[in-house]
């Protein structure tokens, strides 16, 4: 094993693993499933395989390409199959080199895709590829659902029938909900349609909201008949899913304005009638503003309350730090992974990964904190990025070892030494 890279800070954390993900070293979200990682990549454009047996010996064992000028950056896995989700690469356009363009306005019509032309010419692929994973090293693609517009951005599956996505179709002005057919996975199908009133221009809807916000789901988390999906700017919407087809709101709650959006998880905490709801910090220096980490009330889930707020890291000027500094995501209770209702694990980008205690769930507590050192090498290829860690996604696994991606930095594995 290589000598490990020394992070910039730590506390009740130790760093035990490390991979450069064979030369690839951007990852966006991991699943680690049968001793291996599944990391989609942001800027390498495809997927890796890393295996993580021996925690502290991680190796790249396998990479799978994208299709040209298509992102892979989102995947799921469960049991012997791994969901990878087929979109635009949004950040090789010439449209989005500046982040804001990205993260401001209706994406469907700064792609194209809102106004549904008729034999539009796309050089991406875009849907959902299934892959059969009963040898973990070596996904096998078994199945593929197309879908008309920019892709799928982030998918949500743990077995079963149903799996869930957001999906920039034609004519609609952002990401949407979606509901997809899982019965035959190697003919995955869309079953069901749900999107907040304005959003479908095809059908002449009109939009009420800002010019500059994003209207667009991420993604939802779904428990039972209930998705709780986080709609970035236009903040918390939870849906009836009891029939697939036919998905119903439940209630939409938004607080941006007077905060600054972005909304990128809503996980559910069903023991405890809590959500823990996250606000992705977008650009750089907190010029959007300082995001925040939630905890509402659900106990009547058409009235969800906010009762608290995650503290910010603070031991060091992290906004001066360059990049994004905020929370990106957190670890979602996978089943098969670590579960808890007590302790939330978040990347907070160039603050690294944090640990945070809700037993009380009207004071959160920080109770660990690890901040990777900045990358040797920028795989980012925009315009004027900072060379400073960005931590991405984080995944906990049933034996608490813990895996985090960075946007250029690699697989950093780490374990929570306890409060």
């Amino acid at each position: 094993m290589s000598e490990l890279p020394k992070p910039d800070f730590a506390r009740n954390m130790r760093l035990i693993g490390y991979c450069d993900q064979g030369g690839r070293p951007d990852g966006v979200q991991i699943m680690v499933a049968n001793g291996h990682a599944y990391i989609g990549h942001m800027f390498s454009k495809g997927i890796s395989v890393v295996d993580v047996r021996d925690p502290r010996n991680p190796r790249a064992v396998n990479y799978i390409a994208a299709p040209p000028n298509t992102w892979n950056i989102h995947l799921q896995t469960h049991d012997d199959l791994l969901l990878v989700i087929n979109a635009k690469d949004m950040f090789a356009a010439a449209e989005f080199a500046d982040e804001h363009a990205y993260y401001r306005g209706q994406l469907g019509k700064v792609v194209g895709t809102a106004e549904a032309p008729k034999n539009a010419v796309r050089d991406w692929t875009a849907g959902l590829t299934v892959y059969d994973i009963s040898k973990p090293e070596a996904p096998r693609k078994i199945g593929f659902m197309p879908v008309d517009g920019g892709g799928i951005h982030r998918v949500w599956y743990t077995g079963g029938r149903w799996a869930y996505a957001s999906a920039l179709l034609d004519g609609f002005t952002d990401y949407i909900f979606i509901t997809i057919d899982m019965a035959d996975p190697t003919k995955p199908r869309e079953a069901g349609r749900y999107w907040l009133p304005g959003m479908n221009q095809a059908k002449g809807e009109q939009t009420s909201w800002p010019a500059t916000s994003r209207y667009g789901l991420h993604h939802a988390i779904i428990d039972g008949d209930t998705a709780y999906a986080a709609w970035r700017d236009a903040g918390l919407v939870i849906i009836d899913v009891a029939d697939r087809t036919t998905p119903t709101s439940v209630v939409h709650r938004n607080w941006s304005p007077p905060f600054g959006g972005g909304t990128h998880n809503a996980l559910p905490l069903p023991d405890r009638d809590l959500l823990v709801v996250l606000d992705e910090a977008v650009l750089d220096h907190q010029e959007d503003g300082l995001k925040l980490i939630w905890i509402f009330d659900i106990r009547d889930p058409r009235n969800p309350v906010s009762i608290s707020t995650f503290p910010t890291p603070a031991e060091a000027d992290y906004a001066a730090k360059g990049g994004h500094f905020g929370p990106h995501n957190i670890h979602e209770n996978r089943p098969g992974g670590f579960v808890s209702s007590d302790l939330i694990f978040a990347t907070y980008q160039n603050a690294g990964i944090r640990v945070f205690d809700i037993r009380d769930q009207f004071r959160p507590v920080e109770v660990a904190a690890l901040v990777p050192p900045a990358p040797a090498r920028l795989v980012d290829h925009r315009p004027n990025r900072a060379r400073v860690v960005q931590s991405t996604d984080v995944f906990v696994d049933k034996n608490g070892i813990v895996y985090c991606t960075d946007y250029n930095a690699g697989l950093t594995i780490m374990e929570y030494l306890g409060s």
